[in-house]
């Protein structure tokens, strides 16, 4: 906002700007409608549900919230088809930003904002069209107001405005702007993750290990083995994804194609018998140092990738980047822990209850044994 001597406004939350907002008439239910009012504060009733495994939860009663640019908006417009997961985040991120607590009458606003999937047609009461663009950044504004705090509030929106650039639906771009968004977007999180891994091999002056399919071959050999690797790796791909759900589609593509890319990247070293290049902010200098501008990379590299290619965009880039190059290393090791447990709840629950005693047993004596050769070493 913008005070009348051309001064930016510092913003400040107002928590009365979500208020009750009211029902929506339903003829099925012979329920009346009840407009939204002001002197009430916002009521979250919501009904659970599954949808093929998938927990949704249905709003009872609408929310309305008083946007300093849009004017009101009281979202969903009907709520008997309205369905929302709540706050979207990955089960790995859950830690850093719970499914539900004070951010969730934004969360909702903004899922109300783009219902029903793929109608980009809500009218403010100002008469502005709110655009998916417009619904992040009201989304953004809307979490300070619930009294979210301003870093979760910043990431949220970031990942949120990033999940946007990559899909571009509703917001009215261009063919041209969609592609350039989705493209500086991915090869940003591709390239702040390749880093990332590198820097690690970096860091420990470890070996980069070698492909088994192509390695001490002659090249023509090495060549054949490459690119029949790179058939199967797809193959196998093409595979999982005829067998996976299709919420799960995407999620499967990226990695596919993480794979593949990396792959493809580090084959023609493997090939020519090169050496991988060093990090040039790391180098091969004492290990506190070689910290030190690991973390200084991940700081100032996903910055300069934000202000150049990133556009308006450019914050989201900036927190999205180095939040990515951050949390990369508790994301792995969440990744392995939660893998690890999928694993053993999954064996478990074939299990007959006459083996899980003996094992149990199996497996506390060899802990046991490990532990006193450790000791005694």
């Amino acid at each position: 906002m913008v005070r009348g001597d051309g001064k930016k406004k510092p913003f400040k939350p107002e928590p009365e700007r979500f208020y009750d907002g009211g029902v929506d008439a339903c003829e099925e239910e012979e329920r009346q409608e009840a407009p939204p009012n002001s002197s009430y504060g916002v009521r979250i009733e919501l009904l659970r549900h599954a949808d093929g495994g998938r927990e949704l939860f249905r709003m009872q009663r609408r929310i309305a919230y008083n946007d300093r640019t849009y004017g009101v908006l009281v979202v969903p417009p009907s709520t008997g088809d309205f369905n929302s997961d709540l706050t979207s985040v990955p089960a790995l991120f859950t830690w850093l930003v719970p499914k539900t607590g004070r951010h969730l009458p934004a969360t909702l606003l903004h899922d109300g904002l783009h219902h029903p999937p793929g109608d980009q047609t809500y009218i403010s009461s100002k008469g502005f069209t709110v655009r998916r663009v417009e619904a992040d950044r009201v989304l953004r504004d809307a979490m300070a107001d619930a009294g979210t705090a301003r870093i979760r509030r910043w990431l949220v929106w970031s990942a949120v405005a990033t999940a946007t650039m990559l899909d571009g639906s509703g917001t009215g771009w261009s063919k041209g702007l969609m592609l350039y968004y989705r493209v500086t977007a991915a090869l940003t999180v591709l390239l702040i993750l390749a880093l990332g891994i590198y820097a690690s091999f970096d860091l420990f002056d470890a070996g980069i290990p070698t492909l088994p399919w192509m390695d001490s071959r002659p090249w023509s050999v090495a060549l054949v083995a490459g690119l029949s690797g790179a058939v199967v790796i797809l193959g196998l791909a093409l595979e999982f994804w005829s067998k996976t759900h299709k919420r799960y589609y995407r999620v499967t593509a990226a990695l596919t194609v993480l794979l593949i890319a990396a792959l493809g990247i580090y084959a023609p070293f493997h090939l020519f018998d090169a050496g991988i290049p060093t990090l040039p902010w790391m180098g091969d200098r004492p290990w506190w140092v070689e910290l030190v501008g690991g973390l200084s990379g991940a700081v100032l590299i996903p910055l300069a990738l934000a202000l150049v290619f990133w556009g308006p965009f450019r914050i989201a880039g900036a927190v999205v980047g180095v939040s990515l190059a951050a949390l990369l290393y508790p994301t792995v090791a969440l990744a392995f822990l939660t893998a690890v447990y999928q694993a053993v709840e999954w064996l478990t629950a074939s299990w007959t209850p006459k083996w899980a005693k003996p094992l149990g047993c199996v497996a506390l004596v060899g802990l046991l044994a490990l532990f006193v050769l450790f000791i005694t070493a």
